[in-house]
This record gives structure tokens, C-alpha cells and sequence, in this order.
């Protein structure tokens, strides 16, 4: 039980990292930004607590030497600067080596930890506002011990400051203060997961000023006591500038299993206000209902004090029930403001998750043997259970499918720090720029597509943004920029990455292309197909290597792999203005719309995405195009492709041919059939190792019938016919 409670502490330490480094870079280009400050904060805070409470004490220990030093500067008594940016992102990854430690990873020296606090030392000195001298920064003491009982000794934080401290720092902070009512009721089991509330306890006094009473009232006879259950609840109060989130992240680890309820009680204009809000007295005087020497003077009664208003006649019945409709419709607008709209989540390993998508593609095949048999038989209460079924299936799809669709924005986000040192190292100004970040792919999509990015953007920033010197004698500004966006297209997903650096080298591509044998001296080449050279294995036209890029690797592994995707790429470039890479992706890998054909007994399915439309080839059609596989459809010629001669199948050819017109990167092509059967929901399946060669084909399905038909890759197939169609000529 232990080992699953770290390894959720690893999954969620690795989303708090991320998060940690995007809001360093933020940071890094607004240092002023509070809300980022307060961010970096948190999250640093949560790290150390949980990882104390899960037995990573040397990441509590380190983390808190980083929370010290944000503590200070959230004071406003240490500036942010960008050696302060480096040294905390390079303490981020020496706190997720260190969790990795624990799975298997590389053990972390403890002169590099030593290093970093020492360096960290040295800033908080030098940073310090007005030259002033910051207090020499221990490594946190060890865990706290004891019970919390209602009227013990208050415990310090587990940093090792008093309430009284705390309650101080907070004011310095700034903005109002809230208070709110805790409770914290754990399940029985809690120490048997390894989990001891006093550390949660002791967060909750780090945030500000707290009052802790202990529920005993759960506590069973002795003779019915279980030694190892928890029964004791506790209700804290808590006054803290923190949010509503500080407070939950101390719980994060816990909230799931126990009774956890957080409620604004009360909340502040100002720090030194006092009072809860304005009562029903003072309304009135806020009104002008009500002199302020009157309302002392019914104070010293006993009743209630809208009875002895109306009593006194200090006011009217009227302006009483005035009053407290305002006193009433404030409440109501206070409670409408606590409440926070509750956001539950799960988190599922990607194998069940594929287990379920797999068991969703079985279930659309079963439904489409279904709607088979029912259509066969011609019986119509079995044809309205397959459309029930059909439907129900399809809902049930495309709920999985969403589950596993994900916003690219997480992705993109990591590009910021690849961006930042890579043009410290080259010595370049670059700035990162996104867009779309909420466009969602398949998860195994977005899995695949964080190394194909990695190679492009570094290509970009070696190869295409200049220097800052050379840009200015350019006229361009010193800073270059990288734009990295995604958006829907259909089907597809087109992913950008865009400079305005120098472009390609176009005589530079087509010398290399000529020594190596890719291109005659005297060929006419476009710029598409000089540019798709540079995917090719070994292709490089840097003229020196360096750690970045120029061995002719990288370009070419990003080709295979957007090939393996079942996705295309595109370059377009100019000189001195920019370069483009576009990506086309598909949305899922795991299901498809097709149109499903037939070539004599044999079924093929077309990704129904790039068809476009399907119209008949009769004998006069093929006698008009002279030998040559052209169609005229609408007055406009387009070239064809005879399935059956590219597979190589026998048998006689229907009269009448259908042609599916498909429509690729603007090429239109259309691929001759003997039947279009209809759209079909296609489970992918894969070939296996045996078909890794066989070109044109992306997979195959099961169909209805148990037959298998095969899933063409309608981009390959043009361009090996190209190819042939080169050749010949």
C-alpha cells in the first residue's frame, strides 16, 4: 500500500514540476507577476509536504531551502532575476532525479545538491533589496512529533516558525485575509497507509494564524479499539492570505479517501479589519435609518435589536425589514461567493485505458457482425435492436476516444524551457510563442509528437534564427521568434512551427542534392521537392557539427515518425523571412471513419477524411484518356490509380468501375474500385513485423463478417505512383 502511495506522490510530483517550470518562466519575463510568485510558492510547498509525508525527506529537505528563498522574495526583501530563474529551474530537475531515485533511477551526489545551496545562499545575499542582509538558511529540521489534542502546546511549522510568525509573514504578503473553517475527518485506515496528519496539521499552521479543536467523540470502547485505525477528526480555523488552493494541496494526497470540507467563513477588506461583517445596527447607520448615539443607547437592552428599534422608535418597522433584507441579500451574496465549483478527476493508467479503447474496437466490430446479420435476415425487430445497439456503440466510442484526447497546450508548454536554454547556449535572443494550446489529440499522438517538436524547434534555433549582430545588420529586430501553434482541420490536425529566421539554403540543399546523386545538375526541382530532402537519413548542409545539430540525424527521425503517425509534412520557406513546417496529424490512432470498397472478393477501407467524392469510370471514360489513367470529371482532369494492378489481383473487371477521388496536400488522385460499399467504423488493427515493409498499406480491420480488409495509406500510394510515373518518363 506504501509503494502506491508513492508512486501517486511520483505522478503528482511530475505535474507539479511541470507546473513549477512554467511558472519559473513566467516569472523569468514578469518578475513583478504576484500571482506567478504565489504559484511557484505553492507548489514548492506541496512538493516538500508531500514528499515528507511519503518518506522523501531529502526532497522536503532540499525543497525547502528553494520555498525559504521564495518566501523572502514574496516579502519583497529579494529581487527575481534570471541567475535566480536558472538556479531554481536546475533545482527543479535535481528534485525529480531525486524521486526518481526511489524507481529505479540514477542515485543524485550530494556535493551537486550542496552546490545549489550554496549558490542559492550566495543570491539571497546578493539579491537583497536595499543591500540588505539576509539571515544565513538551514536545511529544514526533521519531521515534528506529537499529538494534537484540544488544549496542548502549540506546535511550530514543520519549517520551524511559530504562529505567531506566520501570522505576521502573512500580513507582510498583502491583500485581505480569510478565515476558514476546516474539517477533517480521515478514513479509519489512514496509518495504515503510512500517513500521519500531525504533518498535515502543521502545513495548515504554516499558512497563517490557527485554531485546532480535536473530535473524540468517533473513539471507540477499549475493548472495541483498534490500535491501528484513526478515529479521531479534527475542525480547524484557519486566518491566512492563502486561497481556497493552498489549503487544498495540503490535503491533496488524502482528499479521496477521507471527508474533507473547507468553508469561507469569513473574509477581510483589509488585514486590520475586525468583525465578521456588518450587522444589522450598523446597516442601519450605513443607511441613515439609524443615528449611531440611538443604536448605543438600545444596545444596553436585551432583546433583539430590530424589536427594540421599533420599540424605541429610534426607527421603523418599514427600515427594520429594509435592513434586513440588505443584511439578508448580503449573506445570500456572500455564500454564492464561497462557493467554489467542486472539479473531481481520476487518474488512470494509460494501459486500462488502452485495455478499454481495445475492448470498444471488439464491441463496434460485434455491432457492425450485428447490423449485418440483421440487415440479411430482413427481420425488423432485429434491425431496430442493431440500430439501437449501433447507436449506443457509436456513443460509447466516442466517449472513450474523448477520454483519451488531450490539449496539446501541456505539450507546448515544455518548449518554453528547451527555447530558454538553448538560446542562452547558442547565444541567441528567441522568444517562444504559442497558439492553440487547447486543441486536443490522442494521447499517444501527443506522446509521440514531444520528440518530433524537440528536433524541429532545435533545427530552428541553430539552423534558422540568426544571431542577434546579424539580425540588426538585417534590419530585423535582435530577437527572433518561434511560433508554435495547432488547430483543427477535419479530421486532421495541423501542427506549425514557424521562424523568422534566414530559411533554407535552397542552392546550399540542391549542391548537397547533387553531390550525393538525389538530383541531376540540369533537373528542374520545385522548392517542395528540394526541401523534403532534407528528411532524408544523413542530409546536412551545416558546415560545421555542433552540440545542437549538423550530423545530418533528427530531421529524418522526425519523417518516420509522422509516417508511423499516418500523418504528412510540409516545408515552405523564403529567404531572410522565415521558415514553415506544417504537420498533419490524425485526431486518434485507434479509430477511424473509412469508406469501405471492394476489388473482386477482397474488401480495402479509405480513411474516410481525405475522400471526396466517388463517381463511375465506364469504358467510353477510360477510351477518352488515350492510354493515359485520366479521368475528366466536371471539366477538370484528374489522374487515377488502378487498385487492382497495384495489388496485383486477377479475375475479371466489372463494366463499370468506381472511382474514389481523393484529395491530399491539394493533389487530387482518384483510385479505381470495383464497389464502394459504404462508410465504415474501422478498428485499427496493426500488420505486424512481417507486412513493415509493405507499402501502402497502414493497417487492416475486421469487418463485420470476420473477414479482414486492409487499410490503405492513400499518401504513400500517390507517391509511390509518382515515383513509377517518374521512372517511366
Amino acid at each position: 500500500m506504501i509503494d502506491e502511495y508513492r508512486k501517486a506522490f511520483r505522478e503528482e510530483a511530475a505535474d507539479l514540476l511541470a507546473d513549477l517550470e512554467t511558472a519559473l518562466l513566467e516569472l523569468e519575463s514578469d518578475p513583478m507577476n504576484l500571482e506567478m510568485l504565489g504559484q511557484v510558492f505553492r507548489t514548492m510547498h506541496t512538493i516538500k509536504g508531500s514528499g515528507s509525508m511519503f518518506g522523501f525527506d531529502d526532497v522536503a529537505a532540499f525543497t525547502h531551502e528553494l520555498e525559504t528563498a521564495f518566501d523572502l522574495i514574496r516579502r519583497g526583501k529579494v529581487r527575481v532575476n534570471k541567475q535566480l530563474i536558472d538556479l531554481t529551474l536546475n533545482a527543479r530537475d535535481l528534485i525529480r532525479a531525486m524521486i526518481e531515485v526511489s524507481f529505479g533511477g540514477e542515485p543524485v551526489e550530494e556535493a551537486r545538491k550542496n552546490i545549489v545551496i550554496e549558490a542559492l545562499h550566495y543570491l539571497l545575499v546578493q539579491g537583497s533589496v536595499a543591500g540588505e542582509r539576509q539571515p544565513e538558511v538551514s536545511v529544514a529540521p526533521g519531521k515534528q512529533a506529537g499529538v494534537l489534542i484540544h488544549g496542548a502546546p502549540e506546535l511550530p511549522g514543520v519549517d520551524g516558525r511559530s504562529e505567531d510568525k506566520a501570522k505576521i509573514e502573512a500580513k507582510q504578503v498583502g491583500g485581505g485575509l480569510k478565515t476558514w473553517r476546516i474539517r477533517f475527518k480521515p478514513a479509519v485506515n489512514l496509518f495504515r497507509q503510512g500517513v500521519n496528519p500531525v504533518l498535515m496539521l502543521n502545513e495548515l499552521r504554516e499558512l497563517g494564524d490557527v485554531r485546532i479543536i480535536a473530535g473524540l467523540d468517533a473513539i471507540p470502547e477499549l475493548q472495541d479499539l483498534d490500535p491501528e485505525g484513526c478515529f479521531i477528526s479534527w475542525d480547524v480555523l484557519l486566518t491566512t492570505a492563502n486561497g481556497l488552493q493552498s489549503i487544498r494541496d495540503v490535503f491533496i494526497f488524502v482528499e479521496d479517501e477521507s471527508e474533507i470540507r473547507i468553508d469561507l467563513i469569513d473574509e477581510f477588506a483589509h488585514v486590520d479589519d475586525e468583525g465578521p461583517g456588518k450587522r444589522l445596527g450598523e446597516i442601519l447607520v450605513d443607511r441613515g435609518d439609524l443615528k449611531k448615539d440611538d443604536l448605543a443607547k438600545v444596545l444596553e437592552e436585551h432583546k433583539k435589536i430590530g424589536e427594540l428599534l421599533v420599540e424605541s422608535g429610534a426607527a421603523g418597522s418599514g427600515q427594520v425589514e429594509a435592513a434586513l433584507l440588505e443584511q439578508q441579500h448580503l449573506s445570500d451574496l456572500r455564500k454564492k461567493k464561497q462557493a467554489v465549483e467542486a472539479t473531481s478527476s481520476i487518474r488512470v493508467t494509460s494501459e486500462r485505458l488502452d485495455s478499454l479503447v481495445n475492448l470498444i474496437g471488439e464491441l463496434v466490430t460485434v455491432q457492425a457482425r450485428l447490423s449485418q446479420t440483421a440487415a440479411s435476415r430482413n427481420d425488423p425487430e432485429l434491425l431496430a435492436i442493431g440500430e439501437v445497439v449501433e447507436r449506443l456503440t457509436a456513443d460509447l466510442r466516442d466517449s472513450a476516444l474523448n477520454i483519451r484526447m488531450m490539449p496539446i497546450g501541456a505539450t507546448f508548454s515544455k518548449f518554453r524551457r528547451l527555447v530558454r536554454d538553448l538560446s542562452t547556449e547558442l547565444g541567441r535572443e528567441i522568444e517562444l510563442i504559442t497558439d492553440g494550446a487547447e486543441t486536443e489529440l490522442d494521447k499517444t499522438v501527443i506522446e509521440k509528437l514531444n520528440d518530433l517538436l524537440v528536433h524541429l524547434i532545435r533545427n530552428s534555433i541553430d539552423h534558422g534564427i540568426e544571431p542577434p549582430e546579424e539580425r540588426e545588420n538585417k534590419g530585423k529586430s535582435r530577437s527572433g521568434h518561434i511560433h508554435l501553434s495547432a488547430m483543427h482541420s477535419g479530421a486532421q490536425v495541423l501542427v506549425q512551427i514557424r521562424d523568422d529566421g534566414r530559411g533554407l539554403d535552397r542552392e546550399a540543399i540542391r549542391t548537397k542534392a547533387i553531390e550525393r546523386g538525389l538530383v541531376q545538375p540540369n533537373a528542374e526541382v520545385t522548392d517542395k521537392e528540394l526541401f523534403s530532402l532534407i528528411f532524408l537519413p544523413g542530409f546536412s548542409t551545416a558546415k560545421k557539427v555542433t552540440n545542437v545539430s549538423g550530423r545530418g540525424v533528427g530531421l529524418d527521425v522526425v519523417k518516420r515518425a509522422i509516417d508511423e503517425l499516418r500523418g504528412s509534412i510540409d516545408v515552405a520557406s523564403q529567404p531572410d523571412i522565415g521558415s514553415e513546417i506544417t504537420l498533419k496529424l490524425p485526431l486518434t490512432l485507434a479509430i477511424i471513419d473509412g469508406l469501405l470498397v471492394r476489388i473482386s472478393d477482397r474488401s480495402y477501407v479509405l480513411p474516410l477524411s481525405v475522400v471526396r467524392e466517388c463517381v463511375e469510370l465506364k469504358p467510353e471514360d477510360v477510351a477518352r484518356g488515350h492510354g493515359k489513367h485520366v479521368a475528366i470529371v466536371r471539366g477538370e482532369m484528374v489522374p487515377y490509380v488502378r487498385l487492382r494492378e497495384r495489388f496485383g489481383i486477377g479475375g475479371p473487371r466489372p463494366n463499370i468501375e468506381q472511382i474514389v477521388i481523393t484529395e491530399v496536400e491539394g493533389l487530387r488522385v482518384g483510385f479505381v474500385v470495383d464497389h464502394v460499399i459504404g462508410e465504415h467504423q474501422t478498428v485499427i488493427k496493426t500488420l505486424g513485423s512481417f507486412y513493415k515493409d509493405v507499402e501502402g498499406l497502414s493497417g487492416a480491420t475486421i469487418l463485420g463478417d470476420g473477414s479482414v480488409a486492409l487499410i490503405m495509406d492513400i499518401g504513400k500510394l500517390i507517391q509511390s505512383a509518382e515515383r513509377e510515373e517518374v521512372s517511366r518518363v
